[in-house]
């Protein structure tokens, strides 16, 4: 792989932050090492000194003085050494990357811990686009990734999918367009990635079969794409054995690879880490470096307990370390063992939702049961555009959910389709919320 073709002028022009540099070599260092380079904090000032933390199985994580020390102070930019090894080791149980053994250049298999998969999501896109390139993506899609693509100027191409995620003919003829010997040359006006949320779509729920992942790929090495493989619901696929990754699939070193925490561990503590090819993970490391330096959570409860002090600040590294003693304490089984409970609360979420849709809209919309994640993507008959049914009469009825222009490309679009969220409501609520759907969807039709 040529990736000089994909990095922007901002992102080639990045260089290791001196100060970063050498507080992860002091952290690597023997205890002998005598340093009056570094700028942290003393650790012994700081109040906070252990801290055992419950877990459900009525175990606990239990964090010393020393481990504390290390969990207030600075960190490396890419994770501490111990969450990196562990995440490592399960990227390759779960999609064992033809990469791993790769050289360094070659596109070997990388990672990064990030403050949660939006974080990592930003500083790729941020890496590859300039204004005027041209990327492809399944819409509807989340407004999220919408939010941080539209001020690049980029220009995005809609890939048709259906209830299966992209249609890879609809692909092909998209790429058509272009001359795929265009793709050797880095001047070339190809489409630079790829974007796709292969399990549990948001808002669609839509899942890509194995057969479509194959034939993506493919054009995507015809054509000379990166896949962007933002994966938040991989943990919460519902049927097993869950199907093989692009990740898994990678033998060129052009897939990068979101995954995330928030839906199977904690959303507030906003751990995600990126994988992918070193050459470009290493990009993201050194904007890093200059932005959050490295991942925090509990910096967000300063301005409740402490609003006038920086102390929180240096509390940059214990929800890695949280992590870290978790995973290490589960194992990889353990922590699998979690996934299927988390699973299993999620796939009965969901079955209550389908019933519900069963008894009050069955003849007034249209869905798919979604295989994973946490949303029902729902057609509404007679409706052109949800709009105005959900933003306002919805509301005055008491039942929110996301009108479906949200999630377009250009939200001025109409949509007849709303997201419905399975994760939080009771059955009770599900039930009457969709009860109060179908009375408002008879009135306007």
């Amino acid at each position: 792989m040529n990736y000089s073709r994909f990095i922007t002028a901002v992102s080639a022009a990045r260089k290791a932050s001196p100060i970063r540099v050498l507080t992860e070599l002091m952290q690597r260092s023997p205890p002998s090492l005598i340093s009056l380079a570094g700028g942290a904090p003393n650790p012994n000032t700081f109040p906070f000194k252990t801290a055992s933390i419950a877990i459900g199985d009525r175990t606990t994580v239990e964090i010393g003085e020393e481990l504390m020390k290390r969990a207030l102070q600075y960190s490396a930019s890419a994770g501490i050494p111990e969450l990196l090894s562990w995440l490592k080791d399960l990227q390759k149980s779960l999609h064992n990357p033809p990469t791993i053994d790769y050289r360094a250049e070659e596109g070997q298999m990388e990672l990064c811990v990030t403050t949660g998969s939006q974080e990592g999501l930003c500083k790729v896109f941020e890496m590859l686009i300039n204004p005027g390139d041209t990327i492809l993506l399944d819409a509807p899609t989340y407004p999220g990734t919408l939010a941080a693509l539209r001020p690049l100027g980029c220009n995005i191409i809609n890939v048709p999918s259906d209830q299966h995620g992209i249609i890879p003919k609809a692909l092909k003829e998209i790429l058509s367009r272009w001359n795929a010997e265009d793709a050797k040359k880095l001047t070339s006006n190809l489409p630079k990635f790829l974007y796709t949320i292969p399990n549990g779509g948001n808002p669609t729920g839509a899942s890509l079969t194995t057969d479509r992942k194959k034939e993506i790929y493919q054009l995507a090495r015809q054509y000379d794409l990166l896949v962007i493989e933002d994966d938040p619901y991989y943990f919460l696929q519902f049927n097993k054995p869950w199907a093989p990754t692009f990740l898994s699939m990678d033998t060129d070193g052009r897939v990068i690879r979101t995954d995330s925490f928030s839906k199977i561990l904690s959303s507030g503590l906003r751990i995600g880490f990126l994988t992918g090819p070193k050459p470009l993970i290493d990009r993201v490391i050194l904007h890093i470096q200059v932005s959050t330096m490295h991942t925090s959570t509990f910096t967000q409860v300063r301005a409740i307990k402490f609003p006038e002090t920086d102390l929180l600040s240096k509390l940059v590294c214990v929800c890695h370390i949280m992590i870290a003693q978790l995973l290490q304490q589960w194992g990889q089984k353990g922590f699998l063992d979690h996934v299927d409970s988390v699973v299993d609360f999620y796939k009965q979420q969901r079955d209550v939702m389908l019933r519900a849709a069963d008894k009050w809209l069955k003849d007034l919309a249209d869905w798919h049961i979604p295989a994973a994640g946490m949303f029902l993507w729902i057609k509404l008959k007679g409706v052109s555009d949800t709009q105005e049914l959900i933003m306002k009469k919805a509301l005055e009825k008491q039942v929110l959910l996301v009108p479906g222009r949200a999630f377009n490309i250009n939200s001025s679009d109409p949509s007849s389709y709303v997201r419905a969220s399975f994760s939080l409501s009771s059955p009770s609520q599900i039930d009457q919320g969709f009860q109060r759907l179908a009375a408002l969807i008879r009135e306007a039709v």
